[in-house]
This record gives C-alpha cells, sequence and structure tokens, in this order.
C-alpha cells in the first residue's frame, strides 16, 4: 500500500453495525510512500496507522 499526503484513508467496520472511518493522511513515515500513515480522522484525533487488509487509500484529486 502507497499513499501520499493529502490522499484519504478510509477503514471499513470490521463489525456489524461499526460505521467506516474516514481520514486525510497528513504524514507518510515509511520510504517510497509507505505506511506507517499519520491520519486525522473526521472527529479530529491523528493516529499513527499501520493499515490492514479492511483499508484502502483515496487519492486525493492532483490539480492538471
Amino acid at each position: 500500500m502507497h499513499a501520499s499526503v493529502g490522499d484519504r484513508l478510509l477503514v471499513h467496520g470490521s463489525i456489524v453495525g461499526e460505521h467506516d472511518k474516514h481520514g486525510e493522511i497528513i504524514e507518510v513515515r515509511g520510504p517510497g510512500g509507505e505506511p506507517p500513515f499519520l491520519v486525522r480522522f473526521e472527529d479530529g484525533h491523528e493516529a499513527l496507522i499501520f493499515p490492514g487488509p479492511d483499508a484502502v487509500v483515496v487519492p486525493a484529486q492532483r490539480g492538471s
């Protein structure tokens, strides 16, 4: 998994009824865009994340 600052991280809920979590990647600490990622979630908290198979990186819209 690779990401850039500004990409979004979507973590799918792993339990029935649990909501997906959405956040913005604000720092990439691994070499070449690899994890871990520092993510700021919608509720404002920040966490260092090593995404698992339930996570997807959504690329940010880049200017043309």
